[in-house]
């Protein structure tokens, strides 16, 4: 099945070259482009707009994951910009997300709003596709790539970065990363029946983890130091994808 790749701060060179599509979908209008990697056909979505101009809790992200759907998207792929809270994962780790805690609130986050006159509760006791996951395990083994298999992501509200109490609280409850993005979207993804997997480039220290204030200038630099690792891998992972009958694709939102 077809990819999507949705990619954050400093991802966007990814499309280079790609025909832009445009996709209008009950819940808004998305751009992507398309591009060819070997035999596979790959949507790459910039989740914060083109020009980065969409901020974390303003993106639409019922659409985004609608205008894949629509587009015959069976895989996702997304990066994340994280700030850690955990020893073992210090500024340039690459990580694989296993498991989330959702802080954010007021952004539209199901497809099963009730419009279909049905309630509808959906599993997400592995929110992030094993099968994914395993193959993006295998890809950085091939590229000597050290990614981590398992980090638990908080999602704050942002666009604010959090207060040293916050990330003491995140800490305790079991976080290892934290950013502002990838929710509601792998919840969306699970939804609409789409397997999805995540990779976070940790970027920065969480505030109080040292002296240093987060500053965005500084997260942005560092992600365009390092995102040709996380493209390298997406390719390579994308490459090698041998498509299964997965769970994931068993809820199906319309």
């Amino acid at each position: 099945m077809d990819f999507g790749v949705i990619g954050g701060t400093g991802l966007y060179q990814f499309a280079e070259g790609g025909e832009p599509l445009a996709v209008t979908t009950r819940y808004g209008r998305v751009e992507v482009a398309r591009a060819r990697v070997n035999d596979t056909t790959v949507f790459f979505l910039p989740r914060h707009g083109r020009g980065h101009d969409i901020p974390p809790h303003q993106v639409n992200y019922r659409a985004n994951i609608a205008a894949l759907k629509e587009l015959g998207v069976g895989n996702i792929l997304a990066s994340a910009a994280v700030g850690s809270m955990c020893d073992q994962l210090p500024p340039g780790s690459l990580a694989l997300l296993c498991q989330f805690l959702d802080f954010t609130h007021g952004r539209p986050g199901t497809f099963f709003a009730g419009e279909q006159g049905k309630v509808v509760h959906v599993d997400m006791t592995s929110p992030y596709c094993p099968h994914l996951r395993e193959e993006i395990l295998a890809a950085a083994a091939a590229l000597a790539e050290e990614v981590h298999a398992e980090a638990t992501y908080v999602c704050a509200q942002g666009p604010r970065f959090e207060t040293p109490a916050e990330i003491n609280m995140f800490k305790k409850l079991g976080g290892d990363v934290v950013g502002m993005t990838n929710l509601p979207e792998v919840a969306l993804a699970r939804e609409a029946g789409i397997c999805y997997a995540a990779v976070a480039i940790v970027t920065n220290w969480a505030a109080g983890v040292t002296p240093e204030p987060v500053r965005h200038a500084d997260v942005t630099a560092f992600m365009e130091r390092h995102i040709s690792r996380v493209e390298s891998l997406f390719l390579q992972a994308i490459g090698r994808h041998r498509d299964i009958a997965c769970s994931c694709r068993e809820s199906g939102a319309k």
